[in-house]
């Protein structure tokens, strides 16, 4: 449990300054956002849903991350929803910490799933690059304060 909060801590450093503990891993179980350990250990997929968690959580509450969650599992295996996750988020990082205002339009035959999954992702990213703004701010003010 320990060593997966700290691999996913380490996973989001970049991004945000709170850890992931063990006792919220074990929370998200309680709460049927993932799966239970099989003999304490996590899988790829749990992790992979752990991250989602973590980045999610900046801007969603947990019930609208359950919601999400639901719709990935009756929608497309984990793999596939990670894989698109992670390019997405990628790609949306990338556009508002390179200062381009436009992030490129999903299709329009995108599906609702894919859209709100964008919006999440789209939110996240203005959050941490808001976070790490003001951090440069601080460290450039006197006595780090505005």
């Amino acid at each position: 449990l320990e060593q997966t909060a700290k691999y996913i801590t380490d996973c989001l450093s970049p991004l945000q300054e709170s850890p992931v503990t063990g006792s919220m891993i074990s929370n998200y179980v309680k709460k049927g956002l993932i799966s239970s350990p099989v003999r304490k250990q996590y899988n790829r997929e749990q992790i992979a849903q752990l991250i989602f968690i973590a980045v999610g959580k900046m801007v969603m509450s947990m019930e609208d991350l359950h919601l999400l969650l639901s719709i990935q599992h009756a929608t497309y295996p984990c793999q596939i929803a990670y894989d698109y996750f992670r390019t997405e988020f990628s790609g949306v990082l990338a556009g508002v910490f390179s200062g381009r205002h436009e992030i490129e339009a999903l299709q329009d035959n995108a599906s609702d799933e894919k859209i709100m999954l964008r919006n999440m992702i789209i939110a996240v990213a203005y959050k941490v690059y808001m976070d790490k703004l003001v951090l440069i701010l601080r460290s450039e003010t006197p006595c780090g304060k505005a």
